[in-house]
């Protein structure tokens, strides 16, 4: 090109944010979808950001959990949010390569691309800032409405544009797209212009090292499954879950990488159906691109089990919530007396009164007294606790039979060396119990204990109760465990620790039974002898804002997998689909029909999502046997609700 034609530095810089603008314009089929996906990451963050800054949350009842709940997800959403915008950035580039080479034959420097490139992602920026701020402001109050209406709290409270919140979110973005940036500057300074003109036509080396990355990818995942399905409901279990994660998507990333190719070069040396047109061209054209392939397939594997898995348990815990909250919380009210106690005439007269007063009915009054021991269970042994194994450690709770008569409503006649027993969690399932030495038999097991729901997967915070004949029975085992423990004065423990347990239930909402629990939890503590209160009816409450926030969460973070999915599946057929497109276009040349060319298309597409789905089952089955242990956490067990 001669000096006159050259473009002058200052006509380059006036040309620059043009051609930026044009460059987004000219290529909308890949930036649009990406604009799309920003406006929304910006206002799912400023969604959170509102919330978060908002003062509303710091004066509302019992908001903590929520906050804390919500800064948590805000946290790992900035780092998936990060993560994916980096790696869709990485497609806007590889696609643009060719033009970039072009720009530099025409005489632009790479300095020059390099500030085109910045106008480019300023003006992404702002494109991305000004909608998804827009739509937050706009729906921040409707998704506020919904976190308070899924937690149960009350939602005629008004909610305000908060400046913070945008000033946090156009900090953090302004990072995110500046590390885009940086990156699109490495790849296109790095690269030669010739690499740059043909760099998309090139094809793509066979990895090496095949069959290490076969092993490291069958004992990864098998790792990954291993810690999934042995899983137990311990104080490990985020640590395992945690190494389960990383050790899938290692092992995802490892199989598809040798496990595509492996499939495409067997499917080639089949020569009778490798040598079909339409078997020839999509093992052709996969084998051409294997390991960019095997990045994008194993992408859209974890992205699908990821997105497949948030939303069984965000749908899991909103058919849940009420029950998981009402096993942990099933009274409205329980009170403790040590020493002195409350008779259970004067219990009934003051609930009569109330009754009368506020309209509700008390559907169950249980009164009875309880000895705890910290026991160590082995088979249908109880003894001492050692210290070393928590799972095994149980609190065994004694009463007598008088009262678990009136409180079940039953007529349960035992011998003094036979018992009842019931555990919280997994059946005992043994005829006789040695306590401490002594041989007990049972004469039933029970089913059922309204003060402790079952459940067969509570294997953590489950417990023993055992209902004996009178209270001489109950003293003698207390007495073995004192002499196990070495514990001298019997009469002075048996004394300390006899607890009288009130327990209230009352009929109807909870809203209804907040001014009755709190007239009688007044009365209750200032009878003698008074020890603890737990207010039911408070702890639901604050259940139900932790876990409603963990449900708000959940919803957002679905939308987002499900959007990072998408959008990862179509830069994947957009990107393949122009690569292809001059192949397919040689094909039409020489006498292929536009029939088969759409066989083969077909053909490919189904190959490319029908393993990472395949996949995204195999390990949403593996990870539910680590959810149930997760859910179990939050005390929600009923497995039919996960089926």
């Amino acid at each position: 090109m001669s000096k006159m034609h050259q473009p002058t530095g200052q006509l380059r810089i006036k040309l620059l944010p043009k051609l930026a603008r044009k460059g987004i314009v000219s290529n909308g089929n890949v930036y649009y979808p990406y604009l799309a996906a920003g406006i929304f990451s910006v206002f799912t963050y400023f969604v959170f950001a509102s919330i978060l800054h908002n003062d509303i949350i710091k004066l509302m009842p019992k908001s903590a959990y929520m906050w804390i709940m919500l800064e948590i997800g805000k946290g790992l959403l900035s780092i998936i949010l990060l993560i994916f915008l980096i790696y869709a950035n990485g497609f806007l580039v590889k696609r643009r390569r060719k033009e970039f080479g072009l720009y530099h034959m025409l005489g632009l420097e790479k300095k020059h691309i390099g500030a085109m490139m910045f106008f480019e992602s300023l003006l992404l920026y702002a494109g991305v800032l000004c909608g998804g701020t827009i739509f937050g402001v706009v729906l921040s109050k409707l998704f506020f409405l919904l976190l308070l209406r899924i937690c149960r709290m009350p939602a005629d409270i008004g909610f305000v544009f908060e400046p913070a919140a945008f000033r946090e979110t156009m900090v953090y973005f302004g990072v995110v797209y500046l590390v885009n940036y940086a990156g699109s500057l490495w790849e296109v300074g790095k690269a030669r212009p010739i690499e740059l003109m043909s760099g998309s036509k090139k094809g793509e080396k066979e990895p090496r090292f095949l069959w290490l990355y076969a092993i490291l990818g069958v004992a990864a995942l098998g790792g990954g499954y291993y810690c999934s399905i042995t899983s137990q409901l311990d104080s490990m279990i985020f640590i395992s879950f945690f190494l389960a994660v990383l050790l899938v998507i290692i092992g995802t990333y490892f199989l598809f990488t040798s496990g595509s190719i492996a499939f495409l070069k067997w499917m080639k040396t089949r020569k009778r159906n490798y040598y079909r047109p339409e078997n020839f061209i999509t093992v052709s054209g996969m084998l051409y691109r294997m390991k960019k392939s095997a990045a994008s397939l194993s992408n859209i594997c974890i992205f699908s089990t990821m997105a497949l898995i948030t939303l069984i348990c965000t749908v899991a815990l909103c058919a849940g919530l009420d029950g998981c909250t009402h096993f942990v919380y099933p009274y409205d009210l329980k009170l403790a007396y040590r020493g002195d106690k409350v008779s259970l005439q004067d219990i009934r007269q003051e609930i009569d009164v109330l009754e009368d007063r506020y309209g509700l009915k008390a559907e169950r009054i249980d009164v009875y007294d309880e000895v705890t021991l910290h026991v160590r269970q082995t088979g249908n042994r109880f003894g001492l606790q050692t210290g070393e194994d928590y799972a095994n450690e149980y609190q065994f709770e004694l009463l007598v039979q008088e009262d678990y008569n009136r409180m079940e409503n039953r007529t349960v006649s035992l011998e003094e060396n036979e018992v009842l027993i019931y555990s919280s969690g997994p059946d005992f399932g043994y005829d006789t119990v040695d306590l401490f030495g002594q041989i007990l038999q049972v004469q039933e097991e029970l089913e059922g204990f309204f003060s402790y729901p079952k459940a067969e997967g509570n294997t953590y915070n489950s417990r023993y109760m055992m209902v004996v004949k009178d209270k001489a029975v109950r003293d003698a085992c207390i007495l073995a465990w004192c002499k196990a423990c070495g514990v001298e004065d019997t009469a002075g423990f048996i004394k300390d620790d006899e607890i009288q347990r009130v327990r209230i239930l009352l009929e109807g909402a909870d809203e209804e039974k907040k001014a009755f629990i709190g007239e009688l939890s007044e009365w209750g503590q200032r009878q003698p002898g008074f020890d603890e209160l737990q207010n039911g009816v408070d702890w639901r409450e604050n259940n139900q804002i932790t876990y409603g926030s963990l449900l708000f969460i959940g919803i957002l973070f679905g939308m987002i997998f499900f959007m990072c999915l998408i959008l990862i599946m179509y830069y994947k057929q957009i990107t393949e689909g122009y690569e292809d497109r001059d192949n397919f276009g040689i094909m039409q040349k020489v006498g292929m029909s536009d029939r088969e060319i759409l066989g083969a298309v077909h053909r490919q597409i189904r190959m490319v999502f029908g393993l990472p789905l395949a996949g995204a089952l195999l390990h949403t089955m593996a990870g539910m046997f680590m959810v149930k242990c997760l859910f179990a956490v939050i005390s929600l067990f009923d497995m039919r609700i996960f089926a």
